[in-house]
């Protein structure tokens, strides 16, 4: 290109005082310039585009990031743990440009023609809701918005289990997903007192596909009742049921959970359903449980936490591509809040290990089956997926993110519990 200044050129000031002085991957430009680490490249992050820089000018930050990352304007081209890694583990603690890196990035932008028209947001964003947090009509359309984006591309993510929680990988197993589901769920059942003989009344809230109740059922004997508010779970976790012959058994509903009013339970799961109620409806959440529940009756909350609790906010590239409203409540404050709501906790459980380990089985099997993938949902719902993933299971990894089992209990007004005494009857 002789003396003529490459796109890598203008760059590189910008990518440097973003990233340090020294970033572990390599960066290819549209024009064909790199930037190069200095030592090993953990990969290549692709800039296809100048709209890739326009989204970041126009929002500047992660947002602008995962818009352009969804349009395909800049890809990840490598392992995408080690990338994801290498970019955290290389960038200045404090992102936050000075004076005189955000004028240079402003000359930059300029330089390169980034400060023309804004660039259209990718259609799997979705949009601010307005009114208050976790009414039942904002949390359809948020529920809808993750869950509703098909089911066969829910099913070559997850495999065969269509579960879309932690699994619980026992060390004597075959180490694979299916079998690790399956081992979660049936420690769910035994922390809340199924018995094969018993018939006991389960109700699981945010069902999902129907798995855990068709586990329930099958090996235990409960009468199951599970609800959700994504129509496309309610009509796949349906035909799971008949096809698995339990329809006389499980009772899958389209409903809130605020709705449930008047009934008996014996046990309670909700399983990965926690996330999208919010601490300020948690208080709402557990009153709703509790009065739904017998003397003795168990409730066992699966639910990603976070320390100090985690808003997703909608400038967050998860709050507005992945889960909408949702938030990350803190272990203690689920205990708190189930125990004023009558409950008294039994036991608290971390998990947050295995979650690593099932995030990366459900990164591999997208991978492995990409262009699939791409078909069923969509190349930027695929792109969402596949970083969302993987940045979560690093979360795990590194204790940023955590996810427990809280189980709580009604005791009688005797103060009986019906518990045992040790862990030894669960495992």
């Amino acid at each position: 290109m002789g003396d003529k200044a490459t796109i890598a050129d203008s760059f590189g000031p910008l990518l440097r005082a973003t990233l340090g002085p020294r970033p572990a991957v390599s960066f290819e430009f549209w024009d064909g310039s790199r930037i190069r680490p200095d030592g090993d490249s953990a990969g290549t992050m692709r800039v296809r585009s100048v709209d890739a820089l326009r989204h970041l000018v126009w929002a500047p930050g992660e947002l602008g990031l995962g818009r352009a990352f969804v349009s395909g304007t800049v890809d990840l081209d490598g392992d995408i743990f080690l990338m994801l890694r290498a970019l955290q583990s290389t960038a200045p603690n404090d992102a936050r440009l000075g004076a005189g890196a955000a004028w240079r990035a402003i000359g930059a932008a300029r330089e390169l023609g980034a400060l023309g028209r804004r660039p259209p947001r990718p259609p799997e964003e979705a949009r601010p809701q307005r009114g208050p947090l976790h009414t039942k009509r904002r949390d359809a359309a948020a529920i809808s918005h993750h869950y509703d984006v098909g089911n066969d591309f829910y099913r070559l993510v997850l495999g065969p289990s269509m579960t879309y929680s932690c699994a619980r990988f026992v060390p004597d197993d075959d180490g694979s997903l299916e079998t690790a589901q399956r081992a979660k769920h049936d420690l769910i059942c035994r922390k809340l007192g199924l018995s094969e003989q018993s018939g006991m009344r389960l109700l699981d809230v945010g069902c999902g596909w129907g798995s855990m109740a068709i586990h329930a059922a099958s090996t235990y004997g409960a009468q199951v009742v599970g609800v959700t508010i994504s129509r496309e779970q309610v009509e796949l976790a349906r035909r799971r049921v008949a096809e698995a012959g339990l329809s006389g058994k499980v009772e899958i509903r389209l409903a809130d959970y605020r709705d449930l009013r008047g009934e008996g339970f014996d046990a309670i799961s909700s399983i990965g359903m926690f996330e999208h109620v919010g601490s300020k409806r948690a208080a709402e959440y557990f009153d709703t449980l509790r009065a739904l529940l017998r003397p003795r009756g168990r409730l066992l909350n699966h639910a990603i936490s976070s320390p100090g609790g985690s808003v997703m906010r909608s400038r967050s590239f998860v709050g507005r591509y992945v889960f909408p409203d949702g938030e990350l409540v803190d272990v203690g404050e689920v205990a708190l809040a189930m125990e004023r709501a009558g409950f008294e906790v039994r036991d608290v459980e971390a998990l947050r290990e295995h979650y690593a380990r099932t995030l990366r089985q459900w990164v591999a099997n997208l991978e492995n089956d990409w262009e699939q993938a791409v078909s069923l949902a969509g190349a930027g719902r695929a792109r969402i997926w596949r970083l969302y993933m993987a940045a979560s299971a690093l979360g795990f990894e590194d204790g940023g993110l955590g996810i427990h089992q809280v189980l709580g209990v009604v005791p009688e007004a005797t103060g009986n519990a019906g518990m045992p005494a040790t862990r030894r009857s669960w495992g």
